[in-house]
């Protein structure tokens, strides 16, 4: 549950009470309210009710929602979803979610650079229902951080129909917004601002119905140049939001690497795509801890999750270099995929794919350290030029050496081509044959026990 403390997912002990608020004046919220009242009187009525994420308190006001600043005064909830319409200069047929404030001026109420606190798990949670029960034609969506009401103490969100009068009184996007609602099944994951993107927020949509990373505020592009490190720092504290997502193809360089250094100064750590996709079952602030050790490890280097999930204690796991960099030459599409499988964090840097050092959890690290070895050695061994000798793995590679075909006065082209193939080719009355042009190289990885990996 999220609630003016902050923390909390939905799974207490406590149903949280969920006030929905809607406007007498609005087609939309009056469209949501019939249907959800439907849905409460029958599928939800009496023991029904047990099933429902929360304690729904329908209200109706007769004033606009978004010029509502203050109604969270007298409120006995902990959540607050106001049911609206939606309208756009680009109509679609759209079902969206979002939370309010503004990021400059107040041009559609609450006040200038003011922002209503999120409920980022929450909203995530509607998305993904929202997606689920669109009507055909209709999309599903976040919005970005706009228009009012903004002074409020309860956390919120709006749940929206769009974008015309059609949609508006549509009785399918009524009822789906309103199974939205009562399925909605809150789950904790990394709560995340978002920076960049257009009005209905593409890419965060789509990492937050993919990934466990939930959106509160989210500053369009063109919002972004002028927010300084006193907003940025707002819209991490009305999300408390655990880290930072940069859409960085809708940013210009000069926004991104201000607002990076912003987001450094703040100690908000910045995620990729990727990285939010990998985080998958694994609790934050043991990420936050592999995080730590990475970059005591390899300053600036990146993580990416496999099979890890859960809490533990981070601890560094170092194998043989030369095992690392062997193995993902024999092989490196089985290589990640069987990463995969394993309770372990690869780190990267530059134009190094894998690091000989990983990151696991200290009660998985003697088994992983086991199944790596393991792992390397089979790819390794595949190769009919690698053989076993006592602890030694001896590689011997043959490659075709341009520099010696030159020597015997073979141009550059296809005849270099035949040579690397395993062809003989013949220059001026003189047959060359590969093995004249080729050379060979041995290495010798000592590994402790090989017998055991084998």
């Amino acid at each position: 549950m999220e609630s003016r403390s902050g923390e909390g997912d939905g799974n207490g002990a406590r149903r949280p009470k969920v006030a929905v608020i809607s406007s007498a004046q609005d087609e939309a919220g009056r469209n949501i309210r019939t249907h959800l009242q439907g849905l409460l009187a029958s599928e939800y009525a009496g023991a029904g009710a047990r099933g429902l994420p929360a304690d729904f308190r329908l209200r109706e006001i007769s004033g606009r929602l978004i010029y509502e600043d203050g109604i969270d005064r007298d409120l006995d909830a902990d959540l607050i979803l106001f049911i609206s319409r939606h309208r756009s200069i680009h109509p679609v047929p759209v079902l969206t979610v979002h939370v309010t404030g503004n990021l400059a001026a107040a041009d559609f109420g609450g006040r200038p650079r003011s922002l209503a606190p999120a409920a980022p798990v929450w909203m995530r949670a509607i998305l993904i229902g929202l997606r689920e029960h669109a009507p055909e034609g209709y999309r599903a969506s976040y919005e970005v951080t706009h228009h009012g009401p903004t002074e409020l103490t309860l956390p919120s969100l709006f749940v929206e129909i769009g974008s015309t009068e059609t949609e508006w009184r549509d009785p399918r996007a009524g009822e789906a917004v309103a199974r939205a609602l009562v399925g909605a099944r809150p789950v904790p994951g990394v709560r995340l601002i978002g920076f960049g993107g257009t009005h209905y927020a593409a890419r965060q949509t789509e990492i937050a119905a993919t990934t466990m990373g939930s959106f509160g505020h989210i500053a369009h592009s063109r919002e972004v140049p002028a927010l300084d490190a006193g907003m940025v720092r707002l819209m991490r504290d009305r999300t408390r939001a655990d880290a930072a997502y940069l859409d960085r193809k809708a940013l210009a360089t000069a926004d991104l690497r201000r607002l990076e250094s912003i987001l450094t100064d703040l100690g908000l750590p910045v995620l990729s795509e990727g990285e939010i996709r990998s985080l998958g079952g694994i609790d934050w602030a043991s990420y936050l801890a592999i995080r730590r050790l990475a970059g005591e490890i390899r300053p600036g280097s990146r993580c990416r999750v496999h099979g890890l999930t859960g809490k533990g204690e981070p601890v560094r796991v170092d194998l043989n270099p030369d095992l690392i960099e062997e193995a993902v030459k024999s092989d490196e599409k089985t290589f990640f995929r069987s990463l995969g499988q394993m309770p372990v964090v690869h780190l990267s840097y530059g134009g190094m794919r894998v690091l000989p050092s990983f990151v696991a959890f200290a009660a998985d690290a003697p088994r992983l350290i086991n199944d790596l070895i393991t792992l390397c050695v089979k790819l390794i061994t595949v190769s009919d030029h690698t053989v076993v000798e006592g602890d030694r793995l001896i590689i011997r590679r043959v490659r075709f050496d341009p520099e010696r075909a030159r020597a015997y006065g073979i141009p550059p082209g296809p005849l270099f081509g035949q040579l690397s193939a395993g062809r003989s080719v013949e220059v001026q009355g003189r047959v060359i044959t590969p093995a004249m042009v080729e050379t060979c190289s041995v290495k010798e990885i000592h590994i402790p026990g090989l017998e055991r990996y084998t």
